[in-house]
């Protein structure tokens, strides 16, 4: 932002804007991961079966995983056989289920995270974020039709 006299001019929203408030939120998050030796896609892979309504398939959560983090395959299952073998994850026939240890490690990061969010989110106006909303719901809703037809 440049402020002129008593005017702030922001800039406008782009890619490049939106690309680096990501990043710099994430890092955030992955700064408390790190202590706790995980990494962001183990903690979406996690999160995600542990809040599932239904236990899932490594399939299952797979296909969720990538269409979130639009990540290759291999990878998220590679994040999920780290986190079988860290005990965070537990097979339960064809199903991956959170540990008591994997919901532990969620309620540590968040508790952790809660804070360091709260300040970078506090005084932005519900006006804001309410706009910021509904233009981050557009992109993501375009950038992930675009993507779809470049691998239709």
């Amino acid at each position: 932002m440049t402020t002129t006299g008593t005017r702030t001019t922001a800039p406008a929203a782009d890619s490049r804007l939106l690309g680096l408030a990501h990043y710099a939120a994430r890092g955030l998050l992955e700064h408390v991961l790190a202590r706790h030796g995980a990494t962001f896609p183990q903690q979406v892979a996690l999160r995600a079966a542990a809040t599932a309504g239904a236990p899932r398939t490594p399939d299952e959560l797979v296909s969720q995983i990538r269409a979130a983090l639009k990540a290759d395959p291999a990878g998220i299952r590679a994040d999920l056989d780290a986190l079988l073998a860290k005990g965070l994850l537990a097979a339960d026939g064809p199903h991956l289920l959170a540990t008591d240890a994997g919901r532990a490690l969620l309620a540590a990061v968040t508790a952790e995270t809660a804070p360091l969010s709260a300040r970078v989110w506090d005084g932005i106006p519900d006006e804001d974020l309410a706009a910021a909303g509904r233009v981050l719901t557009l992109v993501a809703e375009r950038a992930d039709r675009e993507l779809a037809a470049l691998e239709g």
